[in-house]
C-alpha cells in the first residue's frame, strides 16, 4: 500500500468550553422591538463582530452629503500611517481650494497649511476647501483623489458606494448607503485608532475663526466620540455617530431626517436600544491556542491550533451562558504544516443561530519528519484507524 493512501482524511469535533468566570446560569432574555426611527435610512453596528442589531433600508443608495468626507480623511490617514505624508508637511493652498463653496475652515490662496490643520477642518468643521486642499496635495488634483476614494470603497467592501468629489457636494451619481458609511466608520474606528480622537474634539480654531463640530451628541453624552454629520437640501439632515460605555462600542448611521435636531435625537434612541440589550464579547484572543493537534509524518507529533485574529460576538446581555463553540478539525493533520494553513473552523452558536464560522489555523509549523519517522507514523496510524 503506498504511504499517502494510509493519510486518509475524517473529521473530530471538539467541543470547546468557554470561559463563563463571574456568570451566573443564564436564563431566556427577552428584548423588545427596536425603536421607530424617523429617517429614510439607517443602521446600528457593532464594529467589532460586524453585527448589524437593527436597520431600516440600509443598503438604498443615497447622497451622502459631508459624510463623504471621512472617506477623504480616511485616505489621509492611511497616507500618514503609510509615510508618505506627515502631520506637519505644508500643503500649498490652489485658488480652486480656497473658493470651494459650502462649509468652510476659512484657508486662503497661497498660503500652506499643514496636514494636522487641514485633517482637523475636514473632521471638525466639515471644511470643504480643507477637503479639497488636501485632494489636491494627496493625489494632484480633486479628480485623482476621488478615483482614489471609489478604489478604496471597493477595497473595504463599500459595494454601493460610487464618490463624484472629495467634499459631499451634490452631484448626480454621488450616492452611499447607511450600511457602507458603517463600513467606513468601523475602519476609521479600527484601522488608525490613533487618529480617532480628533472626531471628538468639539471645537477648531483657525484663521482666528473658531468654529464646533456639528455633532451635538459630542456635547449630550459623553460615550459619543464621534464621526461626522452631513447637511444638503437633497440629503436632508445626515450623521454617523459613535459611542462606547465599558468595554461594548456601537456604530449608528441615520440618513435623511428632517432636522440637525431630529438626526441627533434618532441616533441617541438607536445608541441606547443597543447598549440597553446588548453587549459585545470577545471569545478569542488573535494567537490564542483552541487545542494541541496531533500531527503525523513530522518532526513534532504536536502543534497548536487556533485563530489569528480577535474573535468578537455581538449578544443579548444575559445571554453569555448559552453561547456554545465546536471545532471541527481534521483529525489526520499532515506534516509539512506551515503556520496559517487551515486545518478545520471553529463554530460558535447561540440557541442554534450562527454567529461565528471561521477558519482554525495552524500557529506552528511542522517540518516533515525523516523517512523512517513517516513509515512509522504510517503504519501507527494504519491501527488507529481501524480502532
Amino acid at each position: 500500500m503506498a504511504l499517502k493512501s494510509l493519510f486518509r482524511s475524517f473529521s473530530i469535533i471538539f467541543v470547546l468550553t468557554l470561559m463563563l468566570v463571574g456568570k451566573t446560569t443564564a436564563q431566556s432574555v427577552l428584548i423588545p422591538s427596536p425603536p421607530q426611527i424617523a429617517g429614510t435610512s439607517y443602521v446600528l453596528m457593532d464594529p467589532k463582530s460586524g453585527r448589524i442589531i437593527m436597520e431600516e433600508n440600509s443598503h438604498e443608495r443615497l447622497p451622502p452629503a459631508s459624510l463623504t468626507k471621512m472617506m477623504t480623511a480616511y485616505i489621509v490617514e492611511r497616507e500618514l500611517d503609510e509615510g508618505r505624508i506627515s502631520m506637519s508637511d505644508m500643503v500649498p493652498i490652489s485658488v480652486r481650494a480656497w473658493k470651494t463653496e459650502g462649509s468652510r475652515t476659512f484657508i486662503r490662496e497661497g498660503t500652506s497649511v499643514p496636514v494636522e490643520t487641514l485633517l482637523k477642518g475636514v473632521i471638525i468643521q466639515s471644511g470643504n476647501d480643507a477637503s479639497v486642499a488636501l485632494a489636491e496635495f494627496v493625489a494632484g488634483s480633486e479628480g485623482a483623489f476621488v478615483d482614489i476614494m471609489n478604489q478604496q470603497a471597493q477595497i473595504l467592501g463599500m459595494k454601493d458606494t460610487n464618490f463624484e468629489n472629495a467634499t459631499g457636494l451634490p452631484s448626480p451619481e454621488h450616492r452611499s448607503t447607511a450600511y457602507d458609511l458603517a463600513i467606513l466608520a468601523r475602519a476609521i474606528i479600527n484601522d488608525y485608532p490613533e487618529n480617532y480622537p480628533i472626531y471628538a474634539e468639539k471645537h477648531f480654531t483657525y484663521n482666528n475663526i473658531r468654529q464646533p463640530n456639528r455633532n451635538s451628541l459630542l456635547w449630550r453624552d459623553d460615550s459619543v466620540d464621534g464621526l461626522k454629520t452631513g447637511h444638503t437640501e437633497e440629503a436632508g439632515y445626515c450623521l454617523v455617530a459613535s459611542a462606547k460605555r465599558n468595554d461594548t462600542r456601537f456604530i449608528a448611521v441615520v440618513m435623511g431626517t428632517s432636522s440637525s435636531e431630529s438626526r441627533s435625537q434618532e441616533i441617541q434612541k438607536m445608541l441606547n436600544y443597543g447598549f440597553r440589550y446588548y453587549e459585545s464579547e470577545r471569545l478569542f484572543r488573535a494567537g490564542q491556542e483552541l487545542m494541541e493537534a496531533r500531527v503525523w509524518a513530522g518532526q513534532s507529533d504536536q502543534l497548536s491550533v487556533g485563530l489569528t485574529e480577535d474573535v468578537y460576538v455581538t449578544i443579548p446581555r444575559g445571554s453569555r451562558n448559552d453561547l456554545e463553540s465546536t471545532v471541527d478539525l481534521d483529525s489526520v493533520i499532515k506534516a509539512p504544516i506551515k503556520v496559517g494553513d487551515e486545518l478545520g473552523r471553529v463554530k460558535v452558536t447561540l440557541n442554534g443561530d450562527v454567529l461565528v464560522d471561521q477558519p482554525v489555523l495552524a500557529l506552528t509549523e511542522v517540518p516533515e519528519g525523516g523517512f523512517f519517522k513517516r513509515i512509522w507514523d504510517a503504519i501507527k496510524l494504519f491501527f488507529f484507524q481501524l480502532f
